[in-house]
């Protein structure tokens, strides 16, 4: 199967402004693109990029003041193959976790877990642990939140979006992720596309998607409590702590969002 994937995003600066440009494919899935997915910046300035302690590619640049637009596009190829299940995958003993995914055990800016240890527990104390017992906390938050774009906020962390029961993708993943840190399970936020390649007519506009991965019997796993079962063509842009980690524009002064449009389209079979 391949895919077209992309984003544009026009702002309007009333001076120059430095920025973090997060857009590109994650280096995971390099082999899988047909061409460099470029990201071009409108008019045309000076940039350089580098890779965050994650992993992730950055560029650095100043905007200008005016109007500015930021966009990438790519096409890549995908198995067509929905995200793996391993129902009888074990959780890792704390002592064998590796020394890079300890990091995804702590409490992070959004996923407050250290407010949800007794919580966490006295829900999914009794559960399977491993994938059964991962599975159990997405389908919790599934049911918990109730996904709307008027519920976006964001400044909303794990603990709020518990209490309000209510949010975005992003708000459905950092909760998940706080519970199982909560409950000694490594788990780090993922951001990227995800059409509806698979599901059945009318489908969405374009749009960006949050889901996270846990590690499990010495490998990381894909959980998305949003959509809450495995799906097709999802296209991985950065992993971090949470939201905060993986920005895809950070802007250091005034502007003005005016308009952003996201595909992510099945173009072969």
């Amino acid at each position: 199967m391949r895919l077209q994937v992309g984003c544009e995003f026009r702002y309007s600066f009333p001076q120059p402004t430095p920025a973090v440009l997060l857009l590109n494919v994650h280096y995971s899935r390099a082999s899988d693109l047909t061409a460099p997915d470029h990201v071009v910046v409108s008019p045309s300035v000076p940039t350089r990029a580098y890779r965050d302690s994650f992993g992730n590619w950055c560029i650095r640049l100043i905007a200008p003041a005016g109007r500015v637009t930021f966009a990438t596009s790519a096409t890549l190829n995908d198995t067509g193959l929905p995200d793996p299940v391993a129902a009888a995958a074990n959780q890792v003993p704390i002592a064998s976790i590796p020394d890079d995914a300890i990091v995804f055990l702590l409490a992070s800016r959004f996923c407050d877990s250290d407010k949800l240890l007794d919580l966490a527990w006295s829900l999914f104390g009794t559960t399977t642990p491993g994938w059964v017992r991962v599975q159990a906390v997405c389908n919790f938050v599934n049911s918990r939140i109730q996904f709307g774009y008027e519920f976006a906020r964001p400044t909303r962390n794990a603990s709020e979006a518990y209490q309000e029961s209510r949010g975005v993708c992003r708000d459905y993943a950092h909760l998940a992720i706080a519970f199982c840190r909560a409950l000694n399970i490594p788990a780090r936020y993922c951001t990227g596309y995800l059409g509806d390649a698979g599901l059945p007519p009318p489908y969405a506009p374009g749009d960006f998607a949050a889901w996270f991965e846990a590690y499990l019997d010495g490998q990381w796993y894909t959980f998305d409590p949003r959509n809450n079962t495995p799906r097709i063509g999802r296209v991985l842009i950065a992993r971090g702590r949470d939201a905060a980690d993986v920005a895809m524009i950070t802007t250091f002064g005034p502007n003005t969002l005016e308009n952003f449009r996201v595909w992510n389209d099945v173009i072969e079979n």
